[in-house]
């Protein structure tokens, strides 16, 4: 049967240029088949290939995953009720991985729905996004004992967040592209149930226009460590490395207090973040 024609979605803007790197396929445990689709160069080249898709499918209903889902990078992209291509909140996600699941080598096409749901530990390697939908990915999880790691990718064209943490846990993400965003990764400021978030970022290459790389809520307890972090196409030093915030668990807006290291909730040295 043949795959539909993936639809396009024009209401966000695309970027052109340079795009970042990953620094090394070992460090990252790629699969053969998604290094011989990504150039690997230094981080002082600034650039990276965006892997080329091996086939593409559309999804009219979530997958779910338990144990491993390796898609030998194949483009997914939502299609029926995922293929509205709008920013409203309450979509469903494209995967939704189970307690422990590994999702692998998939790109995530436009239109992209909520990306991925993690309803617990997860890993993410390899994962790109080529127009954020509603979020990339969301973390889920209420065990403060839940571990997400997201290891390699990349994303770009999120109008809003990439990464929305959700739940509870430990969030590390590592050798990742992100470029025309909004924030990197965001601890929800309003979430009904709101918990202690710890997140951890390093070997980072971010693209500018962007706003934020981390936002976290320091009056519950979290923290973000950043290490790495390469910030391109931003001389004027625009986007924010962390963010504090006064998060609610009533909806309203949080409210932001702060940004740059403090040594408590953004633990960073000015030698952690370069702007190239």
């Amino acid at each position: 049967m043949t795959a539909p024609v993936e639809q396009r979605v024009r209401h966000r803007r695309r970027v052109t240029g340079r795009r970042a790197v990953i620094g090394g396929a070992a460090a990252l445990g790629l699969t053969a088949g998604a290094v011989l689709t990504t150039t690997l160069l230094s981080s002082a080249g600034a650039a990276a290939t965006w892997p080329t898709a091996k086939g593409s499918k559309g999804v009219s209903s979530t997958i779910k995953v338990s144990g491993t889902y390796d898609g030998k990078l194949q483009k997914f992209f939502g299609s029926g009720a995922l293929g509205s291509g709008s920013q409203d909140e309450g979509q469903a996600p494209v995967f939704e991985l189970a307690d422990g699941a590994v999702l692998k080598n998939v790109i995530i096409g436009t239109p992209g729905a909520d990306g991925v749901h993690c309803t617990g530990s997860c890993t993410l390697e390899n994962v790109w996004w080529l127009d954020v939908g509603e979020d990339a990915a969301s973390f889920k999880s209420k065990k403060s004992t839940a571990v997400y790691k997201v290891i390699g990718g990349g994303a770009k064209s999120a109008s809003d967040k990439v990464f929305q943490f959700n739940g509870a846990g430990k969030l590390s993400i590592t050798g990742f592209h992100v470029e025309n965003f909004g924030k990197l990764v965001r601890s929800c400021g309003n979430c009904k149930t709101q918990y202690k978030r710890t997140i951890v970022i390093s070997d980072i290459d971010a693209t500018a226009p962007g706003k934020v790389l981390v936002g976290v809520n320091a009056n519950y307890g979290d923290t973000a460590t950043l290490s790495k972090i390469r910030i391109y196409g931003d001389t004027k030093k625009k986007i924010k490395p962390c963010v504090r915030f006064n998060g609610n668990n009533t909806g309203k807006e949080p409210t932001e207090i702060g940004s740059g290291a403090d040594g408590t909730t953004c633990k960073f040295t000015p030698s952690d973040v370069t702007y190239k």
